[in-house]
C-alpha cells in the first residue's frame, strides 16, 4: 500500500533525510533524550521509515528556531513576572 502526502505537508524537495543520531548531534541531546521526546509528541517532527526514524533536516531547524522563541528571556517579554505577579494579587484581592 503506498502512501500519499498530506496536503499541508511542506515539499522535501531538495531537503537533506537526518537519522536519529545525526539530529542528536545537531540538537547536542542523547538519542535516549529524542526518543523520549518522540514518545511525548516532542521535540522535532519525525516519522518512520522502515524499522528507523527520519527526520528532514528544516523541521529540525524549524523546530530549534521554535524552541529558542519560546525560551526568550524574561527581560524581553513585556509583561515582567513582577508585573504578572501584582496583576494575579490584585486579581485575587478583588474576588
Amino acid at each position: 500500500m503506498t502512501q500519499q502526502g498530506h496536503p499541508n505537508d511542506r515539499s522535501p524537495a531538495g531537503d537533506e533525510l537526518l537519522t536519529i543520531s545525526e539530529v542528536a548531534a545537531i540538537v547536542r541531546a542523547p538519542i535516549a533524550t529524542l526518543r523520549y521526546w518522540r514518545h511525548l509528541g516532542n521535540g522535532p517532527r519525525s516519522f518512520r521509515v522502515g524499522r528507523g526514524v527520519r527526520y528532514w533536516r528544516h523541521d529540525v531547524t524549524d523546530w530549534l528556531h521554535q524552541q529558542s522563541r519560546d525560551d526568550a528571556p524574561a527581560s524581553a517579554d513585556p509583561t515582567s513576572k513582577d508585573d504578572r505577579r501584582r496583576q494575579l494579587s490584585q486579581k485575587r484581592a478583588t474576588t
